[in-house]
C-alpha cells in the first residue's frame, strides 16, 4: 500500500539511480578492457559503488520509503535514497568523492532503520533477514569509508543484496506452509553467510570467509529452487511466468556465484574476480530485478506498466551475454570476455527500454 498523496521525490529519485546505473556501466566496460574515456580519474573505481548503492540502494530504500511512508505518514524517511542517491551523484562526477562515500553510508544506516521499523511491528524470520540485509550493506560502507580495500566490503554489499532478496522470497513462501526445519535450513544459510563475511574482514583469512560465503550462496540457491513458490507460478502464463521464470534463473546464478567462489576462494581482482561477482550481480540480482520491475515501478511511482512477451528479450540476452562474459573469465579469452561485458551493457539498455516503453504504453492505454 502506499500513500495516496504521492511525493514530488520519487520520480527524481528513479532518474538519479539510472543515472548511477549508466555511469556505472560505462565505469565497467572501461574496466574490463574497452578503450572508452573517463569524465573523472576515479570512475572506474567507483563502478562497484555505483552500481550496489547509487543503483540499486537508491530503488530498495526508494521502495521501502514509499512503504513506510504510508504507514507512518512521514515524508522524511524520503533522506533514505535521497543520501544514497545524492552519493552516487558526487562519486560518479568526482566532485567531491569522500562525500559521496559518507552520504552512501549514511543512506545505508537509514535503510537499516527502515527495516528495523518494520522488523519491530513485525516480528518475523524474513523480516529479521531483511534487516540483517541492510546491516550487511552499512557494514560494507563503513568498511569502505574506512580504507578497507573493495573486495573485502563488496561481499558485505553482495549480502545486502541476497539477503534482501531472499528474505522477500521467504516471506512469500508463507503461502505453501513451509516446515519448522525447512526455515532452520534457510536460517543455516544466513548464518553461514555471516559467518563468512566476518572471517572474511579478519586479516590473512579472507580466502577461507570468502569459500565459506560461497558455501551459502549454494545452500540458499537450492533452498530456494526447492521451496520457492515460483515453482509453482511457472505453470501459469503472462506477467506472473515471467516473474517466475526470472526468479528461477537468478537462483541458478547465485548457486554459480557459490560454485566459482568456493572454488577459486582469495580472488581480489582479475578475471576471477570478474566471474565471482557478476554472477551474483548480474545473473541473481539483474534477473530478479527484471522479475521485478512491472511491480516495483507501479508500486513506486504509480504508473503502469504493460506486460509484454518481448520482455524475454531482456532474460535470454542477459543470461546469454553473462555465459560469454564468465567463458571469457574462466577461459582466459580477453576478447570473449570484453565482448561479453558488452552485451552485458547492451541487455540492461533493453531493459531499460523496455521498461520505459511499458510504462509509457499503460499511462496512454489507462488515458483512453
Amino acid at each position: 500500500m502506499i500513500e495516496q498523496e504521492r511525493s514530488p521525490l520519487r520520480l527524481p529519485l528513479i532518474l538519479i539511480a539510472i543515472i548511477s546505473l549508466l555511469a556505472a556501466m560505462w565505469a565497467g566496460l572501461i574496466r574490463i578492457g574497452w578503450d572508452y574515456a573517463a569524465w573523472q580519474p576515479d570512475l572506474v573505481q567507483a563502478h562497484g559503488a555505483l552500481m550496489i548503492s547509487g543503483f540499486l540502494g537508491t530503488v530498495i530504500g526508494l521502495e521501502r520509503a514509499v512503504a513506510a511512508a504510508a504507514v507512518y505518514k512521514n515524508r522524511l524517511l524520503y533522506i533514505v535514497p535521497l543520501l544514497s542517491g545524492a552519493g552516487g551523484l558526487l562519486l560518479l562526477t568526482g566532485w567531491n568523492s569522500q562525500a559521496g562515500i559518507i552520504l552512501m553510508t549514511l543512506g545505508s544506516l537509514g535503510l537499516a532503520f527502515l527495516f528495523g521499523l518494520i522488523a519491530r511491528h513485525h516480528q518475523e524470520f524474513h523480516t529479521a533477514v531483511m534487516f540483517s540485509g541492510a546491516v550487511s550493506w552499512f557494514i560494507g560502507n563503513l568498511l569502505w569509508t574506512f580504507g578497507k580495500p573493495v573486495h573485502i566490503a563488496v561481499w558485505w554489499w553482495a549480502g545486502f543484496l541476497v539477503l534482501t532478496i531472499t528474505g522477500e522470497r521467504l516471506e512469500l513462501t508463507r503461502i505453501t506452509r513451509p516446515t519448522k526445519r525447512q526455515i532452520q535450513l534457510f536460517g543455516a544459510g544466513v548464518a553461514l553467510m555471516f559467518i563468512g563475511l566476518i572471517i572474511s574482514a579478519i586479516p590473512y583469512q579472507y580466502s577461507l570467509g570468502v569459500r565459506i560465503n560461497g558455501a551459502a550462496y549454494i545452500l540458499l540457491s537450492l533452498w530456494l529452487l526447492r521451496y520457492d513458490i515460483a515453482r509453482r507460478t511457472i505453470k501459469r502464463d503472462g506477467l506472473v511466468r515471467y516473474i517466475a521464470a526470472c526468479l528461477l534463473s537468478s537462483y541458478v546464478w547465485m548457486g554459480v556465484s557459490g560454485v566459482l567462489t568456493l572454488i577459486y576462494g582469495s580472488q581480489s581482482a582479475g578475471i576471477l574476480y570478474d566471474a565471482q561477482l557478476h554472477t551474483v550481480f548480474l545473473g541473481f540480482v539483474m534477473a530478479m530485478i527484471f522479475g521485478h520491475a512491472p511491480i516495483i515501478f507501479p508500486a513506486v511511482l504509480g504508473l503502469p506498466v504493460t506486460y509484454r512477451s518481448i520482455f524475454y528479450v531482456q532474460l535470454v540476452f542477459l543470461h546469454i551475454s553473462l555465459l560469454i562474459r564468465i567463458a571469457g573469465d574462466v577461459s582466459g579469452n580477453a576478447p570473449l570476455r570484453e565482448w561479453g561485458g558488452m552485451l552485458n551493457a547492451i541487455t540492461l539498455l533493453i531493459f531499460l527500454g523496455n521498461t520505459a516503453y511499458s510504462i509509457i504504453a499503460g499511462k496512454l492505454s489507462k488515458e483512453r
